[in-house]
């Protein structure tokens, strides 16, 4: 009996990500911002963390966009290609709409793509019924076709094309990118697609928690924090409501969905970036970290604050990450995840951490490295 070959349309949003560890909270129509601000390309390094594995598989067939949108990688991973679409030099979502057309006129079962909401959008609104599965590699991504690794992307593509994995509907979303650098997070709903689902490989979309008493506790760990942070430590605070809490009790204006440092109640660096903050490594004796995960994905880190890299988290000393979250939210997550892309500090993070839950309040929970999580 001769196995049936999966075709899988395959393609890359080559500026994916890039505003991220830059503190610009995503990279649409400021590529060269980012590269001025010395951002590095990650979608193809994502994209190659989900193919390698991939590559075990003899009976696949990948149609892509040629060069960095997708030929490139395939080429590098070994993997049997066939150009459905040849993209511009400098491609643009109208590139990756064509290229999920040119995908399915060749009648593949599944579009794989890599990149974050935007990409989700564009891809969504060319494969109709067609099931899509993300890479994840965006700076937000808050939509539920996303994988909650490129390692959980690879099982979820191959159960799939296997026949033994289900597509599921779920919410394509996307929030405005002026509004969130201006730190107002307003989402929106553009479509429903498919996408193959197991639980705990599919993200879920993001939640935002808002009752009398999520506010209390919000309060109770702000006023904790307030005490523990009088040790003389800079402290760096990832995005959040829960953090802005703490910010808000010591007196200081933080920015909501970035990334801020905060030292004796004072406000040391506003809206920082991956460089300014192993600069303040570089001259503070003690430095911690402070984050929350997000609602109903779970992700304390590689989610909204890539500022706060494995490189800085090395720095720091894992022993100095803090974690606050109220208890509805932490109730609702079944393990906190992390995703920095460097596979060696996600294995350190793996293990029950001390959770913040209220004042002088801690509840133990598990952490999981998202790339180790399979079916």
């Amino acid at each position: 009996m001769v196995a049936r070959v999966g075709k899988i349309g395959f393609l890359i949003n080559p500026i994916a990500g890039m505003g991220g560890a830059v503190g610009l909270k995503g990279t649409d129509g400021l590529a060269a911002a980012a590269l001025a601000r010395g951002a590095k390309p990650q979608a193809a390094v994502r994209a190659r963390a989900c193919l390698h594995l991939l590559s075990r598989e003899a009976d696949l067939l990948f149609f892509t966009a040629s060069g960095e949108m997708g030929e490139d990688v395939l080429l590098q991973c070994g993997l049997p290609y066939t150009v459905a679409y040849v993209a511009r030099d400098e491609s643009s979502s109208e590139d990756t709409k064509l290229a999920c057309q040119a995908f399915l006129e060749n009648g593949v079962d599944l579009i794989l793509f890599c990149g974050g909401d935007g990409t989700a959008r564009d891809v969504a609104s060319r494969a109709g019924m067609r099931p899509i599965l993300g890479i994840p590699a965006g700076v937000k991504m808050h939509s539920g076709v996303f994988a909650i690794s490129p390692q959980a992307a690879a099982e979820l593509a191959l159960g799939f094309v296997r026949g033994e994995l289900k597509a599921r509907d779920t919410e394509i979303v996307d929030v405005d990118e002026e509004l969130y650098r201006a730190g107002e997070l307003q989402t929106r709903l553009y479509a429903i697609a498919k996408t193959p689902y197991q639980p705990v490989l599919v993200q879920e979309r993001k939640r935002i928690y808002s009752t009398s008493s999520e506010e209390e506790f919000k309060d109770q760990i702000a006023l904790f924090a307030s005490e523990f942070m009088r040790d003389g430590s800079a402290y760096i605070l990832g995005a959040g409501t829960t953090t802005a809490r703490i910010a808000k009790l010591l007196g200081v204006e933080k920015t909501l969905l970035g990334v801020d440092v905060i030292q004796e109640g004072r406000l040391q660096q506003k809206d920082a970036s991956e460089r300014d903050l192993l600069a303040l490594l570089d001259r503070e004796k003690s430095v911690k970290v402070i984050v929350s995960p997000i609602g109903a994905q779970g992700f304390i880190l590689g989610r909204g604050s890539q500022q706060i890299s494995a490189s800085v988290l090395r720095r720091a000393g894992v022993e100095n990450l803090i974690i606050v979250s109220t208890p509805h939210k932490l109730a609702e997550l079944p393990q906190l995840l992390v995703d920095t892309g460097d596979l060696e500090m996600d294995r350190i993070l793996v293990g029950k951490r001390m959770v913040v839950t209220g004042y002088r309040i801690a509840q133990r929970k598990e952490t999981a490295a998202a790339s180790a999580l399979h079916i």
